[in-house]
């Protein structure tokens, strides 16, 4: 932690990049493992394009269920801690696999949010938004057109956002030092960008409790401390 510390004090351009171990920290399940929210679940017919116009009782109630849990959630303290990185200005940009909006409630800022926020809904035919409590009321219907409200989220079967690809490749470009906090680095087109920092020749640090592919190539890997531990740890040095 003292060399990542020391790293971070002499870096020019840290950019972080977080999966869904940083969200497990919060109580939040993971996707995939055994406990995940895909055990026993089809997210095709649940949160898919396909879902959204062919079965919206079974979405809308998937994604209320979800973000009434989300209520109960607050960020962990690893969450502030690169809040507090960010406002001394030891951070300069965040990426964000997930969707749950904690890093915005921790207080960062300056981030990319690849897969979207549920914290907010959209209308589905002219874009209007509100806040994601409208589910929890059971509101699905837009008062300017008439459309249908959903999650302001990537579904399977949609494109990632362009506006967050192109922030998240202007960073990485710009990174001397990137840190992967929570992700197995197996979904792309994430996973590219701490492999496109390191080819920049940034040094890559990967904190996550099981091994990834990059691994191998990366400068600082830590396993053996949960993601909060090792920022708090970290933040002795700094």
């Amino acid at each position: 932690m003292e060399k990542l510390a020391g790293w971070i004090k002499n870096a020019n351009y840290t950019v972080v990049m977080t999966g869904a171990g940083m969200s497990t920290e919060s109580g939040l399940p993971d996707f995939r493992s055994n406990k995940g929210i895909w055990k026993d679940r089809d997210p095709i017919a649940l949160a898919s394009t396909e879902a959204l116009q062919n079965n919206r009782k079974a979405f809308f109630s998937f994604y209320q269920s979800r973000i009434k849990a989300l209520e109960e959630v607050k960020p962990n303290n690893g969450h502030y801690a690169l809040a507090d990185w960010e406002h001394r200005g030891l951070l300069q940009s965040l990426i964000t696999q997930n969707v749950d909006g904690l890093h915005s409630k921790a207080g960062s800022k300056n981030m990319a949010e690849l897969h979207g926020s549920i914290a907010a809904l959209r209308c589905h035919n002219c874009g209007y938004k509100l806040s994601s409590e409208a589910y929890l009321e059971n509101k699905t219907t837009c008062p300017e057109c008439g459309g249908f409200f959903r999650p302001n989220v990537v579904l399977f079967g949609e494109m990632l956002p362009e506006k967050a690809i192109l922030f998240a490749e202007q960073e990485t470009a710009k990174a001397d030092l990137f840190i992967v906090l929570g992700s197995s680095l197996s979904v792309a087109p994430a996973s590219a960008f701490p492999a496109e920092a390191k080819e920049n020749g940034a040094k890559l640090v990967i904190i996550n409790k099981t091994t990834t592919e990059l691994d191998d190539h990366a400068d600082l890997v830590i396993q053996e401390h949960s993601i909060s531990e090792a920022l708090e740890e970290t933040n002795k040095f700094l």
